[in-house]
């Protein structure tokens, strides 16, 4: 079964302003995100934007834009307005690439797609790796998952979950054991972005500010595979993007 790629690409970014057209190794940040989604071997691959700066960008490189509204909450939001605007099928698998994920492996964009046509009964699919450090486990930025047997999500949290009672007395000496930690790519059906939009944000959702719960809050379910590679670095913050130039200047010396 076939896919597509969506990748929601807005300007007004609080952390760092105009972010998708920021610069790595001379060239936009969302020029690289659209590389990566043209590798995976997707069906289509559309960056949905609520700016012309950064249509006009996407376009000269012969990308395909969709001018979503300035008004949307998250993403997923956006991604659901590109759907209807396009009218595409309710069985369509849609992969949610984020503008900010340059680094991102075009192999974990086939996984997430592959993982959603092998799951008929999940709603979403995304991906997880092994938290191996304790700082990262009690880092509230790196958001954690547990997951039943089967690789259903039972929660996400900001918070080092499950709490190990015997040896999270002390976070400076805690060592993570079956942790996990959840990577912001997502596969969906045209289908369930349309129900999306229809629901109100959860309480749950707005505690922990992530919108993956309200899927959970209204009962339906999210399959997680662990990636097969990494699955590189996000672009958040003012160190992220010094990061990501850094290492793209060691890369081509």
């Amino acid at each position: 079964m076939g896919f597509s790629v969506i990748i929601p690409a807005r300007y007004g970014s609080s952390r760092l302003p105009g972010k998708p057209l920021l610069e790595i190794d001379g060239k936009p940040m969302v020029l690289h995100v659209l590389e990566r989604a043209e590798q995976s071997g997707a069906d289509a691959v559309w960056v949905a934007t609520d700016d012309p700066r950064i249509a006009d960008v996407v376009t000269q490189v012969g990308g395909v834009v969709c001018m979503t509204r300035s008004d949307h909450s998250s993403g997923t939001d956006r991604l659901a307005e590109v759907v209807d605007q396009l009218s595409l099928e309710d069985e369509t698998i849609i992969i949610n690439l984020q503008g900010d994920e340059p680094e991102m492996p075009a192999a974990l964009i086939q996984q997430v797609a592959n993982d959603m046509a092998a799951h008929s009964d999940a709603s979403v699919t995304t991906l997880y790796r092994k938290i191996e450090e304790g700082s990262e486990l009690f880092d509230p930025n790196a958001v954690k998952v547990v997951i039943d047997e089967a690789g259903y999500a039972l929660y996400f949290s900001r918070a080092p979950i499950p709490w190990n009672r015997d040896s999270f007395t002390d976070p400076q000496q805690a060592t993570p054991s079956s942790h996990y930690r959840h990577i912001g790519l997502y596969g969906y059906r045209a289908g369930f972005l349309r129900r999306y939009t229809t629901w109100e944000p959860s309480p749950i959702e707005q505690l922990e500010s992530l919108e993956q719960l309200r899927v959970l809050w209204k009962g339906e379910r999210i399959h997680l595979s662990e990636a097969t590679i990494d699955p590189g670095h996000g672009i958040d913050t003012e160190a992220d993007l010094l990061r990501a130039q850094s290492s793209s200047a060691e890369t081509h010396r």
